[in-house]
């Protein structure tokens, strides 16, 4: 073999890579199988899915502790495209057990629906954008980053628009795509003027080369970064790129909402740590001062959507959830922007991913009980949960434990925490106007919070007849009530994170 040949043959490490990998080859295997099975048997797909994702969740396991990377240039084996760290792990535990939970939701939606959502594409689909949720916190170069983020994302159009003969899901998925190409198209030249000033496309290298920059590139990296910050914005639903997120959620089957709302930010907000915190840290003061008001904008715009929403008759479930999700994402941007005013950029993202994690969880888990209640509900409004107490004591409190956690109060302790550890972050970086705009963000959420809680316990209206618990639909409640209150109970398992450097 000649040098050059042997130069490019890399070692592979296996098993950092095998979470994505198993999802994805799980992926094609459901595809293929769907051909051969009998439509009496297609059910057999979606637990295949089930354990894939369960498997991929448990190869987490060996990695935990290890920092793994893989795909290293073979001159400098300290530049890699893969790392597995303590970040990476975090993230794809979010994104793996988020997809699972959706799963788990998605088996009785498939056999509720009829024929309207075909089992082999819509299994295909979500582990296809999963596998693409778990390479991207994995990512350590532009490239990289850039083909994971559209794995992650162009499937997910599909599983929108899935629902076959419903005008809003296809309305929905035409206003997703529209708003995910154009963040891609951004992103893409934004990456591109990077690339342009640095000529590499490896994170570690480009935060070296931005610092030395001839001074007639250095606007050209400023528009990068911008650009950069203008295409991860969408992803993340922050406003004013957050148009898309009601009408989307709402005319999505209810399982891809309650994923794209965990797994679908999650993509978002990794990607712009690794943009941000790791390639571009010697421009915080680019998009320090930018991210510190889009989370202030997106907090407070999400909540008093959420409020709009609770003071009109009839309202959405599903849409007031929507609006919580963006102002629950202008949370999770405060502490990426602290990071920008910070000594060691990398502490403060530990705030994000310990509140990350604690929305997943709690969030899931409101998805799960309106995924119980829209069985029987089809509108699925908020006054439909009336009651809910009489009919169903287990899920009725279960949910009200969810809703108190996304609002900090207790019981949901865990809720309570990941706020303040956000809380400080902002205070410790100097934003105090930041902090403050938190605090009166909280107040608002309190009000169409504790409505919906104090609206599960009243007397209901009729006749009130229990909801009949699937087993798949019991399980994926059983896995978000009981991490919910463990976290709450053990709050530092998660909490650990914060102030704490993660790569």
């Amino acid at each position: 073999m000649s040098p050059v040949a042997q130069s490019l043959v890399q070692s592979v490490d296996w098993l950092a890579i095998a979470p994505p990998t198993v999802v994805a080859v799980a992926a094609l295997a459901v595809l293929v199988a769907d051909l051969f099975l009998p439509d009496a048997r297609k059910p057999l797909l979606g637990l295949g899915a089930v354990g894939a994702l369960a498997a991929a969740l448990l190869l987490l396991l060996p990695l935990v502790g290890a920092d793994r990377s893989t795909f290293c240039l073979t001159g400098d084996t300290a530049v890699c495209s893969y790392t597995a760290d303590t970040f990476t792990l975090a993230i794809q535990f979010l994104v793996l057990g988020g997809a699972l939970v959706a799963a788990l939701l998605s088996v009785t939606a498939l056999r509720d629906s009829g024929r309207r959502l075909p089992d082999g594409e819509f299994w295909f689909l979500l582990l296809s954008s999963a596998a693409g949720a778990a390479l991207l916190p994995a990512s350590r170069d532009l490239a990289t980053l850039v083909v994971a983020l559209e794995v992650a994302s162009l499937p997910a159009f599909a599983l929108v628009g899935l629902r076959h003969g419903d005008r809003r899901s296809s309305e929905a998925a035409l206003k997703f795509f529209l708003s995910s190409v154009t963040a891609t198209a951004v992103s893409l030249l934004g990456v591109s003027f990077v690339y342009a000033a640095t000529g590499t496309l490896h994170l570690t290298r480009v935060a070296e080369r931005v610092q030395h920059v001839d001074g007639q590139f250095t606007t050209l990296v400023r528009t990068g970064v911008v650009l950069l910050l203008v295409g991860f914005a969408f992803k993340t639903a922050a406003v004013p790129f957050h148009f898309w997120v009601p009408d989307t959620y709402v005319g999505a089957p209810l399982p891809v909402a309650a994923y794209l709302s965990v797994v679908g930010k999650a993509v978002g907000f990794s990607g712009l740590i690794l943009v941000t915190v790791v390639a571009l840290p010697s421009y915080a003061d680019v998009w320090g001062p930018a991210l510190a008001v889009l989370a202030a904008l997106t907090m407070t715009v999400g909540n008093l959507g959420a409020l709009r929403q609770s003071g009109t008759r009839a309202y959405s479930a599903v849409r007031l959830l929507a609006w919580s999700s963006v102002g629950q994402a202008g949370y999770l941007l405060v502490p990426i922007a602290a990071a920008a005013y910070a000594d060691d950029p990398r502490r403060p993202i530990g705030s994000t991913v310990a509140y990350a994690l604690m929305y997943a969880a709690v969030n899931l888990g409101a998805f799960a009980v309106a995924a119980l209640v829209g069985r029987t509900k089809t509108l699925n409004r908020v006054d439909d949960y009336r009651g809910l107490y009489a009919a169903n004591p287990l899920t009725a409190l279960l949910l009200a434990f969810f809703l108190l956690c996304l609002a900090g109060l207790p019981p949901g302790i865990i809720g309570l925490f990941a706020k303040v550890t956000v809380f400080a972050a902002a205070v410790d970086a100097g934003l105090g106007w930041l902090a403050v705009v938190m605090a009166v963000n909280v107040v608002i959420a309190l009000f169409y919070y504790l409505r919906w809680t104090a609206l599960l316990f009243r007397a209901p209206e009729g006749e009130t007849a229990a909801h009949r618990l699937p087993a798949p639909l019991t399980a994926a409640l059983a896995a978000t009530g009981a991490l919910g209150i463990a976290l709450s109970g053990a709050p530092q398992l998660v909490l650990r994170f914060a102030g704490t450097a993660l790569f």
